[in-house]
């Protein structure tokens, strides 16, 4: 008796041991992954080792810390979802016993405790850490900067303390309400990432169906685009002439001592004429089936990703009329590798993950289209850690809501598991119904007027409206331009 009780702890033993291993080895990944992309647009800074640099890395730390946190909670359902496939298939094969239940609660819990540390603690003491002097009158240092830091941190947290206090007391005035908030770990911190998830479903409720309309003009301006109609040679004569005329200009700006305002406009035309002769010469460059079959495809792709979307939170709008577990707070676990929760099995398995990553990208590209969030763009070794903050600090809290919002759409059956299945605002039906309706009414909405604004443009030409601008407005990059000969392109 006492064998059995020792092999059982040993066998819990390294079960924990294993787990610990593989979601290390998982982190080191998506940290070096994550220091890797923030490293590519960091503003390069002198290598002397001074006080900023020291702030400077020790931001850059926390920073990638985060990021690797967002990719971790973006790759939660995606692994949950294919582990529970794999796990029917091959239920009793040797070499995937290590993929289990445990490990998969372990990691959603991970990710949603790290995720309120850096949401809560590490992002606002880098920005602090960052933008903090010491206080007047003490030693200069970086003590004295940490110790402002922590300073303003704590005020921050009592600042929050009693905002999200009144806000309680003003939605639910009730007695036990208001003693579990004295609570801080069991009641207070969930119930203020409840609050933040619900704020971040909101900013991709706003972010994802501009996106999703936003993508096709993304890949059509990384994709070479299909030659009809048009002579490039002909193109790339008249722009190689027209950068001629303006190096000339500018060479007799510099001799004759013009303004500098004038060099530098000049400057900025010449860079635009040159980004255009780029453009036309590796469209030329390009081969046929990158011009006529690729593109194409693309867009095809994209259109069937949007549509098969919008047919899915359609189709949970009609479950959530009918049956009360379509609710996101309304399922049971089902426990990982008893039952598939796809009807079609691994394929649609497939395809749900697939919508997931599509979902994200649309988001972070709807979220920088934005005007409001314009300033934060990422540009390439020209980025400050200020904007990294803010970047990754916007990234964690669209990668946070993904699940919730896979699940509250109706992309995925999967249930969400640890934190991110006790948000209150899941159990309540008209919140959840809502948003649906708001997502597929504004995703179709965008979709139409982006596939619609050639036919716009046309009728306000005919109608003798176009030169009111009001179909697009002056700072849209689509709009306005003129072809190498001259006249504008309206498709």
């Amino acid at each position: 008796m006492e064998q059995d009780d020792v092999t059982i702890r040993e066998q819990n033993f390294h079960s924990q041991v294993r787990e610990y291993i593989i979601c290390f080895l998982l982190f080191a990944v998506l940290y070096i992954v994550s220091y890797c992309i923030i490293t590519r647009y960091k503003r390069k800074t002198d290598d002397q080792e001074d006080e900023d640099a020291i702030v400077n890395r020790i931001s850059l730390y926390l920073c990638t810390f985060t990021l690797a946190m967002s990719g971790g909670a973006v790759l939660l359902l995606p692994f949950s979802i294919i582990s529970n496939e794999i796990l029917l298939s091959f239920p009793k094969n040797y070499y995937i016993q290590w993929l289990n239940g445990s490990l998969i609660h372990g990691l959603w819990n991970l990710v949603s405790l790290f995720s309120n540390l850096c949401l809560f603690v590490l992002m606002p003491f880098a920005y602090f850490f960052l933008e903090s002097e010491g206080f007047a009158g003490s030693k200069k240092g970086i003590k004295s900067r940490v110790l402002e830091t922590f300073v303003m941190l704590f005020l921050l947290g009592l600042l929050i303390l009693g905002i999200v206090w009144v806000a309680s007391a003003l939605i639910d005035n009730d007695a036990a309400s208001m003693e579990s908030l004295y609570d801080l770990w069991e009641f207070y911190l969930p119930y203020l990432y409840s609050c933040i998830s619900l704020m971040g479903g909101l900013l991709l409720l706003m972010c994802t169906p501009v996106g999703l309309s936003r993508m096709f003009t993304v890949m059509g301006q990384l994709l070479v685009k299909p030659t009809i109609l048009e002579d490039l040679d002909e193109q790339i004569y008249c722009v190689t002439l027209q950068e001629e005329a303006l190096q000339r200009r500018l060479n007799g700006s510099t001799s004759h001592s013009h303004s500098q305002g004038s060099a530098h406009r000049l400057n900025k035309e010449l860079d635009v004429v040159r980004d255009q002769r780029n453009k036309l010469a590796r469209r030329k460059k390009a081969s046929a089936w990158e011009k006529n079959l690729l593109y194409p495809i693309v867009m095809l792709i994209l259109l069937t990703g949007t549509t098969i979307s919008v047919l899915l939170v359609a189709l949970n709008i009609l479950y959530l009329l009918v049956d009360e577990t379509a609710m996101p707070k309304g399922s049971e676990d089902r426990g990982l590798g008893n039952t598939s929760l796809s009807t079609f099995g691994l394929v649609q398995a497939v395809v749900d993950i697939i919508l997931m990553f599509y979902l994200m990208v649309s988001s972070v590209v709807g979220f920088y289209s934005l005007r409001v969030f314009e300033g934060l763009t990422p540009r390439k070794d020209d980025t400050t850690m200020t904007t990294i903050i803010g970047c990754c600090v916007s990234i964690l809290v669209l990668s946070s809501a993904l699940p919730v919002m896979s699940r509250t759409l109706g992309i995925t059956r999967f249930d969400l598991l640890g934190d991110f299945g006790r948000f209150n605002w899941l159990g309540n039906f008209y919140i959840v119904l809502s948003y649906n309706l708001l997502f597929a009414v504004v995703t179709t909405l965008c979709l139409v007027r982006k596939f619609t604004s050639a036919v716009r443009e046309e009728l306000l030409k005919a109608l003798g409206l176009d030169k009111l601008q009001l179909s697009n407005s002056p700072t849209d990059p689509e709009s306005g331009k003129l072809s190498a000969n001259g006249h504008q392109k309206t498709l």
